[in-house]
């Protein structure tokens, strides 16, 4: 998963590209949880392109986009959020398999 380097960065893969951000950040437990499986979600939706967003390094993007909690996800498709699974709660592989279900309909 390629990390987000800048607020450029995001708005012009969001921009160009179905993408599917993750908010996180190093000192997040929850975050740590979903790390594990995460490879192989991506494997699973090869009609997405998954990028990381350290919410500490681009809390402008993260205010911007009101996700104040993390792990979060976002879904981009021609420059549109598609959808949105964004909460303070720890996450399981069933949830953030089903989300990306649903956004991956949406996002056709």
């Amino acid at each position: 998963m390629e990390k987000v380097q800048s607020v450029e960065q995001f708005k012009e893969i969001a921009e160009k590209e179905t993408a599917v951000f993750l908010f996180s950040a190093d000192w997040c437990p929850d975050c740590r949880v979903i790390e594990p499986f995460l490879p192989r979600i991506e494997a699973d939706f090869p009609g997405f392109s998954f990028y990381y967003v350290d919410r500490d390094q681009l809390i402008d993007v993260c205010v911007e986009l009101d996700i104040f909690g993390i792990p979060s996800f976002l879904v981009y498709s021609g420059g549109e959020e598609v959808d949105r699974f964004v909460s303070k709660d720890r996450k399981t592989q069933e949830e953030i398999e089903a989300f990306l279900t649903s956004a991956e309909a949406k996002s056709i």
